[in-house]
């Protein structure tokens, strides 16, 4: 009787996790499988354990991609939440008019194609702003900074937090609509300035909200792939080239899928592992809170 009263939801949801299972899980597996191999993308192939995974933890150029991207995505993570959060509160306000028209301005960057906008960006760096930084005598911005090693992350880190902080604003929107007025009432009352109003009622009735945005923002930072491949490819030289970026290259380029695979997973244990330390201390602040 249980079965044939959920019988309907079953079929509802088994085409679903079907295309989960052949385009997500079995994917997952196939290349779990790979890693203890020396398969290099076609050809036969034979076990070679854990080699792969020692190889790994040997490699510099992997040591220094990994720093390349957790660089990238601290940096990136506090500023899209920064930038969200500040769109989010100004847009907020009653004094900001055509509310819903900034909305939908705000929200475009995220709709776009990551390449396009790679594209874009890459062309507003090499072309644009040179010469503005040359008609403003600005020494720093009168060259491509996408073109040199010790500048070129931050033109990624640019693209990519005008990119996400679109979605964290939404997010951050959903949660102070749900805050009472009667809140920032009793607070004028009792002589509270703005700053005190944001610390002592925004800032904590919003804090489930601001737990999601930073764990969703590192984790596609620690992912970070199109905004580089479009804007610099990884260089100049190896200068952005991060974990995901270094993957793709080493296994569809260099016939290296084994041992690439065995870094792609264990890039995956990291981000859920961060991913999970993260939201329980976040979690633990918000209690506080």
């Amino acid at each position: 009787m249980i079965l044939r009263s959920r019988a309907p939801y079953l079929v509802m949801v088994l085409p679903m996790l079907v295309l989960f299972f052949v385009f997500h899980t079995y994917p997952l597996l196939q290349g779990l499988y790979y890693s203890f191999t020396d398969f290099a993308g076609w050809g036969d192939y034979e076990w070679v354990g854990l080699r792969n995974y020692r190889n790994v933890f040997r490699d510099p150029r992997i040591f220094d991609a990994y720093q390349f991207t957790f660089l990238f995505a601290i940096t990136s993570m506090i500023l899209v939440n920064a930038v969200g959060l500040g769109a989010a509160v100004g847009l907020n306000s009653n004094r900001v008019p055509a509310r819903p028209v900034f909305k939908t301005i705000y929200f475009i960057p995220y709709v776009l194609s990551l390449l396009v906008i790679g594209y874009i960006f890459s062309y507003f760096f090499a072309h644009i702003l040179p010469r503005l930084g040359v008609m403003l005598g600005i020494p720093n911005l009168s060259h491509n900074i996408l073109g040199r090693p010790d500048t070129a992350w931050i033109g990624v880190v640019v693209v990519s937090v005008w990119q996400m902080s679109a979605f964290a604003m939404i997010i951050y929107l959903a949660g102070l609509q749900s805050i009472p007025k009667e809140l920032y009432e009793t607070c004028e009352i009792d002589g509270g300035t703005e700053a005190q109003k944001f610390l002592h009622v925004t800032f904590p009735l919003i804090a489930p909200y601001f737990t999601i945005n930073m764990v969703v923002a590192l984790k596609n930072s620690l992912m970070v792939f199109d905004q580089i491949m479009s804007l610099t490819g990884g260089g100049p030289g190896r200068s952005t080239e991060s974990v995901s970026i270094l993957i793709y290259r080493g296994g569809f380029q260099a016939g290296n899928f084994a041992y690439q695979s065995a870094n792609a997973f264990i890039l995956f244990i990291v981000i859920a592992v961060v991913s999970v330390v993260q939201m329980k201390r976040l979690q633990k602040r918000e209690v506080q809170l």
